[in-house]
């Protein structure tokens, strides 16, 4: 995975280079805020879903309709051919949208609706990603503050999520739906859930680039994109804190870890019940590859299965509270060896055949697992039964 070349450079040079930032605390972290948002963001391991009624969602039906997009890079252009083909045959309205990573791209056009579908298999699938390698030379990528330049990420980001886009989900909001997408605070190396809502609805003029700079964050693989600055005040003491990519907190967020935890918040409550659409934009199963013998070779593969071991665990974890507390519990993930290259992250056709998968799955009806389990006969399927 293309995160080994992150390790490699932070292990190598931590430090090098690095500019000045303004020391803060411990304790001025625990209680910063953004000034003049209000509520629009938590720690998901010390609360949850209950922050208030700008996080609880307003059920217009019975049914409350919740989709989780992974992380997973490329590989996002598999829930991309998952939701065209669920629109292609009636895609219902979701209640509560959250993204990781490039789930977080996806996400707020999964949350507008099937309206966006086009702009999603664009983004995914005509080739334009590969615009997002404009790689520095090394040693220069190696010694700065990542090797990939975010501002290729960062147009894409503000051409694609713009006033209007933050103008209706601010009115969605207002509805009772809810849009979360996760980043990670590295200097506090936590996971923060950010309510895209109250953001996109606070009316403040600086809402459009917080709302582009939390998606940005949470897509930005550490060491390969640069971290986000994002300002923040405590005590009158203002400073930057470094967000980076969700996935390196959890690769999906379901229901957070501070709500599962506590006690008090043991059910879902009464009278809605939860329908949630897990999309993990990964292979879960065990993939066999012979590992040539080299540093960088073994520090990918040992990524690879870190990423699998931790996002089963956060889905066995989502399975089991949902059990309890009678969710209906659907998670769908890549289960075929697709081709992958390292060194081409954004490959046009690679992004295509995973698109293909999620979009045949979902079109035959056999996408869906009411079980996260990721071992059996599809683990051997070939590329090319997907191309």
């Amino acid at each position: 995975m293309i995160r080994l070349m992150a390790i490699f450079a932070l292990a190598l040079l931590a430090g090098c280079l690095a500019p000045d930032r303004v020391a803060y605390t411990p304790k001025a972290a625990a209680s910063a805020n953004i000034e003049g948002f209000g509520d629009i963001r938590i720690y998901a391991d010390t609360t949850g879903l209950d922050g208030g009624p700008a996080w609880l969602t307003i059920p217009r039906h019975k049914d409350v309709n919740y989709l989780v997009l992974s992380g997973g890079g490329a590989a996002g252009a598999f829930s991309v051919g998952a939701l065209k083909a669920w629109s292609d045959r009636g895609r219902p309205e979701f209640d509560i949208v959250s993204g990781v990573s490039t789930g977080a791209l996806i996400a707020p056009y999964a949350f507008l609706g099937r309206t966006y579908d086009d702009t999603l298999v664009d983004l995914y699938t005509s080739g334009v990603a590969k615009e997002l390698v404009d790689a520095d030379f090394l040693p220069k990528g190696l010694l700065g503050p990542s090797l990939l330049k975010e501002a290729p990420l960062r147009r894409m980001v503000e051409r694609h999520l713009t006033t209007d886009i933050v103008a209706k989900v601010a009115t969605e909001h207002r509805k009772g739906r809810r849009l979360f997408v996760l980043t990670t605070n590295l200097d506090s190396q936590r996971a923060v859930i950010w309510n895209m809502g109250a953001i996109a609805n606070s009316a403040r003029p600086d809402a459009l680039k917080l709302f582009q700079d939390v998606i940005i964050a949470s897509a930005s693989i550490p060491g390969i994109f640069p971290a986000v600055l994002i300002k923040a005040t405590a005590g009158g003491q203002a400073f930057e804190e470094m967000h980076s990519d969700g996935g390196t907190s959890s690769q999906v967020l379901t229901i957070p870890e501070g709500w599962m935890v506590n006690p008090q918040n043991d059910a879902w409550p009464k009278g809605q019940k939860l329908n949630m659409y897990v999309i993990v934009n990964n292979a879960l199963m065990p993939e066999f590859s012979t590992t040539t013998n080299n540093t960088l070779a073994v520090m990918a593969r040992a990524s690879t299965a870190l990423i699998k071991a931790q996002t089963r665990s956060a889905l066995v974890a989502t399975y089991v509270y949902a059990q309890k507390n009678g969710i209906r519990f659907r998670v769908a993930s890549i289960d075929a060896q697709i081709p992958y290259t390292m060194t081409d992250p954004f490959n046009t056709d690679y992004m295509r055949a995973v698109y293909n998968l999620g979009y045949a799955k979902m079109a035959s009806g056999s996408l869906w697992k009411d079980k996260p389990i990721f071992t059996g006969p599809a683990a051997a399927q070939s590329a090319q039964a997907t191309q």
